[in-house]
Formats: structure tokens, C-alpha cells, sequence
């Protein structure tokens, strides 16, 4: 088949895009679209703009510390050790699945898990988040960054746990999808910059602006490595995939439009001609939605899908997008620990804002909360299939 691109080494910046083919054609024949294990259920019916019979349902970090099954089988294993083990990952990516019932996987993983396989020394620490050996801020710091890659043999791991959770994922013909899961070029480039978690990416920002070149090829070569981040999981079996942008609604619209927006393409751009449905999502992003949308159009995806948060009401998004694209959201997760009365009346004007988009896919506007009970997720998913 025709290469999507032509990259160079090193995180040079050219990428030469052919047009994408809008079917799963270019998937291996045992890929569970190619197949049609996926290819009629609720999730990719709604994420290709259908409406099935049953509104799909799942959520953002449904695989986590909510789950007493996740807190047992982590006992000892630190996160990013826990991402590369594939037989763990897979495990704990399914452990939702058979609790409450969702319709979809989302791989369990990392923002920063490219970052790790790249040789960057970056570490979770509890209560703060990813943590760098340093700030990478200066040209000197980003030469060091693009000189490191990611080839087939340090992305074996992620091949292994999706397709150990596909397997586990099959029921003889048909299949839960998995969703394959990665971070925004701007979000990883932000943790790199500040070098830990920050409320207002004040070093982030600046250096776009002080250095527009250097951070063009700290953000290039963040899209690559989650461009074959994100490849790599569709190859190995995800019907689809998520982009998430953590720190993008720090930006204003100019910003994200002229210097995160063509980062983000290029991370999707590596799987468009896979022909699996995209999500692009963002918190505290309702005024990026149709710069986010267009990222999914732009890179090529056949089928996007715009995540909202849950301080946009999706009837309003709709709008906004235009209508003619699928959205996913956006349960408030603080109702989650609301009396069930409360929580119950939201998630049903949640489904009857999301009816005037063309497919409506209900997740939280952000994720589970790690005390959240596992009981009220289960039953979200019963009061959602049932309406």
C-alpha cells in the first residue's frame, strides 16, 4: 500500500500526506473492522455519524482507582511499569468491560507512556503527576529531544497488550471496540517544557512565542511520537482512536490555531489512512471545538468525532460544530457522587441535548474520579442503554 508518510529522521519536519482512504481496506485482515467483529457495533455505528438501536456509552479513565480490581492488581507496580506490562495494561483495560458493561475499551496508558519509550526520564509521582528529569526549554534541550525515535521494537509492549485485549475483548463474532488512546502534541510538549504539571503553561506559551522555530520542532516531534503511538495500537487492533488534549484550553483560538493545530494534525495524519473513526478532546476547550474539529478534517479522519467537556451543554456544541459531526460527552463528573435523583436527571438531558448531533456517543465531560463508586458508573451505563 502507498505510504500516508514520508518521515525523516530525527523529527525532520516534512510529511508528505497522500489522500486517505476512507475504509479500513489498509487494516490487517484480522483487524477487528476488517473483519466486522466492531463494524456494526454501537460505538463505531455512532462515531460514523449512525444512530444504533443502543446509545454507546463509556468513560474517560473508567479503567483506574475507582475499581477495587484496578488498586489489586497495581499493588506494588508503579503506573508507567504497569502501561508497559502488557499483560497487566490489557487486564486492567478490560476490567471495565466486564464490570459495568461499556461499550468500549479505552486502552489503558499514558500521556507521557511515548515520552518513557523515547528515553525521556519522566516518572508519575503521586499526588503531582508526570514528572521530567528537567525542563526542556531551550534549542540545545530540543536537539537532544528530535535526536531519539520510536521504532517497532520499543513499541512492541503496546502492540502486545492491545492485542492480548482484543483477544480478550472477542466474543466469536462480534467484539467490544477498543479505543486507542494518545496525547496531544501540545500536551506533551508542555509537560516537557515546564517539566511537571502547571495550572497556566506560562514556559509553554512563552517559548511559542520567543522561539516560534524551536517550539515548532519540540511540537513535530511530539506529533510523531504519538502519531506512532496511535498507529500502532489501530495496527495491532483499536477501532478507534482518541486524541487528548489536557492543556489546550489554556491557549486562546490564535494560539492553538497557528501553533497547535498543525501538530495535531500530523499526530493524526499517521493513522487517516487506516480509516478508523477519530475523537478529538479537550478540557475546558468550548471555545477550540471547531479549531478541534477541523484538526480531525484536516489530518485526513474519515469519521471525526468532537469530545466536549462538561462546561459546553452539547446541544450548544452542535451548533457550534455545525451539525454535521458526530459529538461525546458530557456527564459532569462531580454528579457522579450527587444523589442518584440529581444524577439520573442530568445524564438524561445529557442524551436529549446530544439527539440533534448525527451520532452521540455519552461519556463524562472529563474522567472518573477516583472515589467515585463503581455501583453509580454501572448504573449510568443501564440508565443510558435503557433510554
Amino acid at each position: 500500500m502507498p505510504p500516508l508518510y514520508d518521515l525523516c529522521p530525527h523529527g525532520a519536519e516534512s510529511l508528505t500526506v497522500t489522500s486517505p482512504t476512507v475504509n479500513v481496506s489498509n487494516l490487517p485482515a484480522s483487524h477487528p473492522l476488517a473483519d466486522g467483529r466492531t463494524t456494526t457495533s454501537p460505538l463505531v455505528s455512532a462515531l460514523r455519524g449512525d444512530r444504533p438501536a443502543r446509545t454507546p456509552v463509556w468513560f474517560m479513565r473508567q479503567a483506574g482507582r475507582s475499581l477495587p480490581e484496578y488498586r489489586e492488581v497495581r499493588q506494588g507496580v508503579g503506573m508507567l511499569e504497569s502501561c508497559l506490562r502488557p499483560d497487566l495494561a490489557a487486564e486492567i483495560t478490560l476490567q471495565p468491560v466486564r464490570r459495568h458493561g461499556v461499550d468500549a475499551a479505552i486502552f489503558f496508558s499514558d500521556i507521557v507512556v511515548p515520552l518513557k519509550l523515547a528515553g525521556v526520564d519522566v516518572e508519575i509521582v503521586s499526588g503531582v503527576g508526570p514528572v521530567m528529569d528537567r525542563p526542556y526549554r531551550t534549542a540545545a534541550d530540543i536537539d537532544e529531544l528530535v535526536a531519539r525515535d520510536l521504532d517497532d521494537e520499543t513499541l512492541a509492549p503496546i502492540a502486545q497488550a492491545v492485542e492480548r485485549t482484543v483477544a480478550g475483548l472477542s466474543d466469536g463474532s462480534a467484539s467490544t471496540p477498543l479505543i486507542g488512546f494518545g496525547g496531544a502534541p501540545f500536551t506533551l510538549a508542555a509537560y516537557l517544557v515546564e517539566g511537571r504539571p502547571s495550572r497556566d503553561h506560562l514556559a509553554a506559551r512563552t517559548l511559542m512565542h520567543a522561539d516560534p522555530e524551536t517550539w515548532r520542532r519540540l511540537t513535530t516531534w511530539t506529533a510523531d511520537l504519538t502519531g506512532r503511538f496511535l498507529r500502532t495500537q489501530v495496527l495491532a487492533g483499536a477501532s478507534a482512536v482518541q486524541l487528548f488534549d489536557s492543556w489546550a484550553g489554556s491557549l486562546s483560538l490564535a494560539d492553538y490555531t497557528a501553533h497547535v493545530a498543525p501538530s495535531s494534525t500530523r499526530a493524526l495524519r499517521h493513522v487517516a489512512e487506516l480509516g478508523v473513526p477519530g475523537i478529538h478532546f479537550g478540557t475546558a476547550t468550548g471555545h477550540l471545538l471547531p479549531a478541534m474539529r477541523d484538526v480531525l478534517r484536516d489530518a485526513g479522519i474519515s469519521h471525526p468525532t468532537v469530545g466536549v467537556d462538561y462546561r459546553t451543554p452539547l446541544d450548544e456544541a452542535t451548533e457550534l460544530l455545525g451539525g454535521d459531526v458526530p459529538v461525546q460527552g458530557n456527564i459532569d463528573p462531580a454528579l457522579l457522587a450527587a444523589p442518584w435523583e440529581a444524577l439520573e436527571a442530568h445524564v438524561r438531558d445529557v442524551v436529549a441535548r446530544g439527539a440533534g448531533a448525527p451520532g452521540h456517543v455519552v461519556n463524562l465531560g472529563h474522567g472518573v474520579p477516583p472515589t467515585t463508586d463503581p455501583t453509580v458508573l454501572t448504573r449510568v451505563v443501564e440508565l443510558v442503554h435503557s433510554l
